[in-house]
């Protein structure tokens, strides 16, 4: 475990409304996975609840299919685009982030330079997995691979509290390791009662 800093040195019931987001009991809903499939060059939807730092949701956009396995599991035998909590990671592939934030002016950007791809990353300090010690200071972690680059769709900004949200608005270009490409723009990061995790992505595939 990793020391996460004094941040809260004031009174515990300050610390829970500062971390509230932490602790909201997740809304239920039955629309996960793709709901609205990518066809014919139209941009489709994937609902994805990543609420639990204990789980990776595997998405294959070729198989229209998604897989939510625990961090200590065996990933899919075959899959595209990982996501945890916010950060993403590629299933031996790269990303490119685009200066678009219209998912259809992504479509003819398919043949984007190879040498604007950025390939994931191995982490030791980056998913988080365990946030139950946060107020006594400390964060738990798995080692994985990340991409760096897809997973700047959001930044939180903890330097002041509660955390700053703000997300890129940029279009994704995902290069998979067969060489087929996605557009990619994940939209949302809660739901609509604000419940963070919830994440709303917008996908055209192939590109």
């Amino acid at each position: 475990m990793i020391l996460a800093g004094a941040i809260c040195i004031m009174s515990l019931s300050s610390c829970e409304g500062i971390f509230s987001d932490i602790y909201d009991e997740p809304v239920t809903t039955s629309e996960y996975g793709f709901v609205e499939p990518s066809t014919k060059g139209e941009a489709g939807k994937i609902y994805v609840n990543a609420t639990d730092y204990k789980r990776w949701t595997y998405i294959d956009f070729s198989d229209e299919r998604i897989d939510t396995l625990g961090v200590d599991e065996a990933e899919p035998a075959d899959w595209d685009i990982a996501i945890h909590r916010y950060d993403v990671k590629t299933n031996g592939g790269a990303v490119a982030e685009t200066t678009e934030s219209d998912i259809y002016k992504a479509i003819g950007l398919g043949n984007i330079a190879e040498e604007s791809f950025v390939e994931d990353i191995w982490t030791t300090e980056t998913i988080i997995t365990d946030v139950s010690n946060m107020m006594a200071g400390y964060l738990e972690y798995k080692e994985s691979y990340y991409n760096p680059e897809m997973s700047k769709w959001l930044n939180v900004d903890k330097s002041e509290m509660p955390p700053i949200y703000t997300p890129s608005e940029r279009v994704y270009v995902v290069k998979m390791k067969n060489g087929e490409r996605a557009a990619v723009k994940l939209e949302n990061y809660m739901d609509d009662s604000g419940v963070k995790g919830y994440m709303t992505l917008r996908y055209i595939y192939p590109l």
